[in-house]
């Protein structure tokens, strides 16, 4: 299992349930990466999207409150649950927000794809910082690139101490 995020210079991920910046070459990455995967989410990331829609060309899991169901996407109340239902999948999968489900799921990923931003988001929200993580090593870094006039890097984290779930 995979992570992916997009942090500020901060580690912060975001703020009124929203991104912190609009990041077309992130998107694109993202839309890359995710595609004909599995994503899981917690619920208010799915509420985030336009129209609460889940992501189109992905199996999308998201982990609800035990009130909600829901046809278009797969609804787990626990996170039992979410593991058994991605032992179902011979895809890759990934965590894709929000902060909370971030920290939850964070040592059963083994590798974090982490965007990071140059500028200061002033965030409400915030992902682990992986550099002060003595269980995370950096093993990939591109060349700073500009998108909407934020300079950004792709990264990749390799999590040295997975948990199996």
């Amino acid at each position: 299992m995979k992570a992916i995020v997009a942090v500020d210079k901060n580690w912060g991920i975001g703020k009124n349930n929203g991104l912190l910046f609009k990041l077309p070459a992130d998107m694109k990455y993202f839309r890359e990466k995710t595609k004909g995967s599995v994503v899981c989410m917690g619920y208010n990331t799915l509420l985030s999207f336009p129209n609460g829609k889940p992501l189109e060309g992905r199996i999308n899991i998201t982990l609800c409150p035990e009130e909600i169901k829901r046809d278009d996407v797969i609804c787990v109340h626990s996170l039992p649950e979410l593991f058994a239902e991605l032992k179902k999948y011979d895809k890759e999968i990934f965590v894709i927000g929000g902060a909370m489900f971030y920290r939850t799921m964070l040592n059963y990923c083994d590798e974090i794809l982490v965007t990071k931003v140059s500028e200061d988001g002033c965030a409400t929200v915030f992902f682990e910082d992986l550099d002060k993580n003595t269980e995370f090593d950096c093993i990939y870094e591109s060349e700073e690139q500009e998108t909407n006039g934020y300079k950004i890097k792709f990264t990749v984290y390799r999590n040295n101490a997975v948990t199996i779930y």
